[in-house]
């Protein structure tokens, strides 16, 4: 007996370990194979034993909020699900009674209170009993109404999301500042947790609602028979979902089922999870009937009424083949697991990140180990088990991307392997993204995720590289996303963008405060001659308008420092200058003057068109009125804004947009 709760004890610790990491530090340190095996065999001795310890994540729902977010209580508790990967058990469970199977979201629950047809308050899940208020942060949801139809009081459940595709978008513009985001569930823990809801709109938070939990209608204001005669006070949970889709709210795909149909069910919804953009982890079933459902009660944790289904991870064997190092912007040089290929749910896998040593350490990989592969909720490469456990090789000294020394560090308790080079050309993503941005060399195909992979397997060493990306056709038309038409486009962009300006050369250098205007000014001023530009004296550029002496500064270091010059150099060889026109310079009759757009417009096509024409013409746009503003563009003169009652206290004349047209002569349909 004691050996047996010393066991659990053991596994306990591991199990709150890594739902620590996972579910507030952003980061994994187990499997999540492994860690439904060590749950079921905790929930085995439990049951064995009879003993279940207060620490024991059978019995604890979450855990404490951490953020300065207000809290609240719930309530009633919020119970976890019980979960069953036999589809032989949904149907015991249902027996005689239809149910409704829905997906499992992964993200984060939210309970939403509606009170007179507005949202009234939006509170997390938390720890079960205690969540935190985030109803600004609710408002701004990508989907979510603030008002419905509905004039009585309703709370309702659901998960709120980021999509795998706001997820890449995201994570792809993540610069040095810190490692990207490790699954959509913790970006949208972060987002939906936000003390600025700006940040929080930002992030595309979508939700999903799952469970109508209370709906009261208001006195003398009965519910419109349009939306229903029986919902929200119908018996069944399908019609529920029916009316919360009537009030606005987007409802968690689901489809009745029964004991005869569950298996044809689950695998429509199997045969669906490829072309899925959202996160989930498994289905939920749920009795349709509701009274039957809450006559059944609740254990200590679960519901009766429910259960959750986790699919059964398809496991293939095969032999690893090497581990690859896969170096990060953070610095973070990732272990890669290589193996030979196999099939997985229906695709070849030959991949899967192992994430860190201690993950490695743990399954004692080495080459030519015999392991087991599957897919994490069918679409995650990941190892499950090594059958032979050679033990790992030797950790690379040295960086796969610049050559520098490497150095094992504990990061809270987890060992990562790391670049201590800080010039390391893996940490200058940024730059690289930037030198094909679309104002710079504007090179469509490369995205920072394709650029960090191309770094990261030492195909690219500097921007000049970029040009020679043919070269590298079996590895790019093997990445995700990529294929060989993809590639001949990207191949096609590179040709295009070699030949180019002046301008769009000097702005993709990333000289620091040398934006798109600046450098149109720059170039302006030297003729659109190269070999000038790069040996302008501090002096020389002050002369320049909108150049000061700590830009000017920066520009002459820039180009005195050797290192950049090569650069340059290799750049120049890989280029050709487009003809600059003769009459360029007779065209700028808006030199000097400064505008300001706001409000919408009739004629241009946006106010990044109106901006473009002007800075062609010589002209600068700045995006608040001040002293030296020489006309603020306003279709709405006489309109509250500040813009316009900050010109009207500097005295700053309001054109229209057809005034301006007219004043300098913009011919036909801008």
């Amino acid at each position: 007996m004691d050996s047996k709760v010393e066991e659990m004890k053991e596994k306990i610790a591991r199990l709150n370990k890594a739902a620590k990491a996972y579910y507030q530090e952003s980061r994994e340190i187990m499997p999540n194979i492994e860690y439904d095996r060590l749950y079921d065999e905790l929930e085995a001795l439990e049951a064995e034993t009879g003993v279940t310890l207060a620490s024991s994540p059978t019995v604890n729902v979450g855990y404490e909020v951490l953020s300065d977010l207000p809290k609240e209580a719930h309530a009633s508790r919020m119970l976890s699900l019980d979960k069953t990967k036999e589809v032989d058990t949904l149907g015991t469970f249902l027996g005689d009674k239809t149910g409704v199977l829905s997906w499992k979201l992964d993200g984060l629950t939210i309970v939403l209170t509606y009170e007179a047809g507005k949202m009234a308050k939006a509170v997390t899940r938390g720890n079960g009993e205690i969540g935190e208020v985030i109803t600004n942060n609710a408002k701004v949801f990508a989907n979510i109404p603030v008002s419905i139809p509905f004039k009585g009081k309703l709370v309702l459940r659901g998960e709120a999301i980021i999509s795998y595709s706001e997820f890449e978008k995201i994570n792809a513009q993540i610069s040095d500042a810190g490692a990207k985001y490790k699954n959509p569930r913790n970006l949208c823990s972060g987002s939906v947790r936000q003390l600025n809801n700006q940040i929080t709109r930002e992030r595309n938070v979508q939700f999903f609602a799952f469970s109508l939990v209370q709906a009261e209608d208001a006195p003398g204001n009965p519910i419109s028979d349009k939306l229903s005669e029986k919902a929200p006070w119908t018996n069944s949970r399908k019609e529920q979902f029916d009316w919360l889709k009537l009030q606005g709210f987007d409802v968690v795909q689901h489809r009745l089922t029964t004991a005869e149909t569950i298996h044809q069910d689950v695998e429509w919804f199997a045969s669906h999870i490829g072309n899925n953009d959202f996160p989930s982890d498994g289905l939920v079933l749920l009795i349709d009937d509701i009274q039957y459902g809450e006559s059944l009660g609740n254990t200590a944790k679960f519901p009766r009424n429910s259960l959750a289904f986790k699919w059964r991870d398809e496991l293939k064997e095969t032999t690893l083949q090497k581990i690859e190092w896969s170096a990060s912007r953070t610095g973070l040089i990732n272990p890669v697991a290589i193996f030979d290929p196999v099939e997985l749910e229906g695709t070849t896998v030959s991949r899967a990140s192992v994430h860190n040593i201690s993950i490695m350490r743990q399954l004692e990989l080495g080459k030519g180990d015999t392991i087991e592969v599957y897919k994490a909720n069918m679409i995650i490469p990941q190892i499950a088990e090594n059958l032979t456990r050679s033990g790992i090789d030797d950790l690379p000294e040295t960086c796969p991307v610049c050559g520098e020394p490497t150095s094992v560090k504990n990061d809270n308790g987890v060992e990562v392997l790391f670049c201590t080079n800080a010039e390391c050309l893996a940490k200058q993503i940024k730059s690289f993204t930037h030198f094909v941005s679309r104002d710079a060399m504007n090179i469509e195909g490369l995205s920072e995720a394709t650029i960090e992979k191309l770094i990261a397997k030492g195909l690219i060493k500097e921007l000049a590289d970029v040009f020679h990306v043919e070269q590298f056709k079996s590895e790019i038309v093997e990445m995700e996303g990529f294929g060989e038409k993809s590639f001949n486009n990207l191949v096609s962009s590179v040709k295009k963008a070699s030949v180019t300006t002046p301008v769009r050369l000097l702005y993709s250098l990333g000289i620091p405060n040398i934006g798109v205007a600046n450098a149109k000014n720059i170039c302006r001023c030297c003729g659109h001659d190269w070999e000038r530009l790069q040996k302008l004296s501090i002096e020389e550029l002050m002369e320049m308008d909108g150049i000061g002496g700590i830009m000017a500064e920066a520009y002459v270091k820039f180009f005195a420092d050797e290192k950049k010059q090569k650069i340059i150099q290799d750049i120049l060889k890989e280029i050709t200058f487009e003809d600059v026109p003769l009459h360029a310079e007779e065209e700028q009759v808006l030199s000097g003057m400064v505008f300001v757009i706001t409000g919408t417009l009739n004629h241009f096509e946006n106010r990044d068109a109106l901006k473009a024409w002007i800075e062609s013409k010589g002209g600068k746009v700045t995006g608040s009125v001040t002293s030296k503003t020489s006309y603020l563009i306003n279709n709405d003169a006489l309109s509250g804004s500040s813009k316009n009652k900050k010109a009207k206290e500097l005295g700053i004349e309001i054109i229209t947009e057809e005034e301006f047209m007219e004043k300098y002569e913009v011919k036909g349909n801008a």
